[in-house]
């Protein structure tokens, strides 16, 4: 038989939203427990410096600011359970979670955190050079290519406001669309156009990103969609800025969901459709997309979740009389 575990909260997710919610309701003496899921940490553990966390006058690690606050989250009171939730039923009450482990567990309020994912090309190169001139956030890194030449890869919105965003930092920009024209609004693509700063390689696919690994990149080997043939660029860095997928997949049909999958919140809330569920971080967010508003997104959903399970309480209790 399977195990089942209640806790008066359960934070799905452990990045900076689930980790702050955890901290919160732990020192509001709910005893929290936080499901890992598959990527403990979040996107932050594939990110080598960061430099915009504020508190940090000096550049720190993306893994170990995610130890830290898993560290301060264990040490406030929160239970960290390494499992992966496969099924979810909200409702239920008390409402119930299953993990891949077979585990059940049950909760008086849900907080989801569960963010989202960059979508990548599939480059083995991507992957070695992560962290050392591949990157997917542009407001995250671009800093760091103060007067040096970078490229964007995408023909989307995303990628002409990264384009954009980064000529406040690189002396030159490159987007590198596989098509010949953009799919980006109107009122951006003007902007982009207008930018002196801004190549377009139209046309073009990166084939392979090039390095020396361990220390950066140096280039791009890239393919020409209409002849085929085959040139390398010159750039310091690259920004694959073609979109993200929000980790919503268990959700589908349990909670509200605009299009692209991202949970919907009322609006200046962590609130859900469900009593007692909210959502916090990337899951909700694809504007922002930062450690710091995925942090106070998780602060949010814990004082609506302390509210929510002190009125249900209050009713027990009234009841109970």
């Amino acid at each position: 038989m399977s195990e089942t575990q209640h806790s008066k909260v359960l934070i799905i997710g452990s990045g900076p939203a689930g980790y702050t919610a955890a901290i919160y309701t732990a020192r509001a003496n709910l005893k929290p427990r936080l499901v890992a899921g598959l990527q403990p940490g979040g996107q932050l553990t594939i990110t080598t410096e960061v430099e915009n966390y504020p508190g940090f006058a000096d550049v720190i690690q993306g893994p170990w600011l995610m130890e830290q606050m898993r560290e301060q989250a264990e040490k406030v009171g929160t239970d960290l359970v390494y499992d992966i939730i496969v099924d979810v039923d909200f409702e239920s009450r008390p409402m119930r979670a299953t993990g891949d482990s077979g585990t059940v567990y049950t909760a008086d309020s849900i907080i989801v955190s569960t963010g989202a994912q960059a979508k990548w090309l599939g480059l083995e190169s991507e992957q070695t050079f992560q962290g050392f001139g591949v990157s997917a956030c542009a407001t995250c890194d671009g800093f760091f290519y103060r007067g040096k030449e970078v490229a964007v890869v995408g023909g989307g919105n995303t990628a002409v406001e990264e384009a954009i965003y980064l000529t406040n930092h690189a002396e030159k920009v490159t987007l590198i669309h596989r098509r010949d024209q953009l799919t980006a609004e109107k009122i951006l693509q003007d902007r982009l156009f207008a930018n002196p700063k801004i190549e377009i390689l139209w046309n073009n696919t990166l084939e392979e990103i090039l390095g020396e690994e361990g220390k950066g990149v140096t280039g791009l080997s890239l393919k020409n969609t209409k002849d085929g043939s085959k040139s390398e660029l010159t750039v310091d860095g690259v920004f694959i800025a073609i979109g993200h997928s929000p980790a919503t997949e268990v959700f589908k049909g349990k909670l509200p969901m605009d299009d692209h999958g991202y949970l919907l919140v009322e609006a200046g809330t962590a609130s859900t459709t469900v009593p007692g569920v909210y959502a916090a971080g990337d899951v909700t967010d694809k504007i922002y997309r930062q450690a710091v508003t995925a942090a106070g997104m998780g602060c949010m959903a814990a004082l609506e979740a302390e509210k929510y399970i002190a009125e249900i309480e209050s009713q027990v209790a009234t009841a109970a009389e």
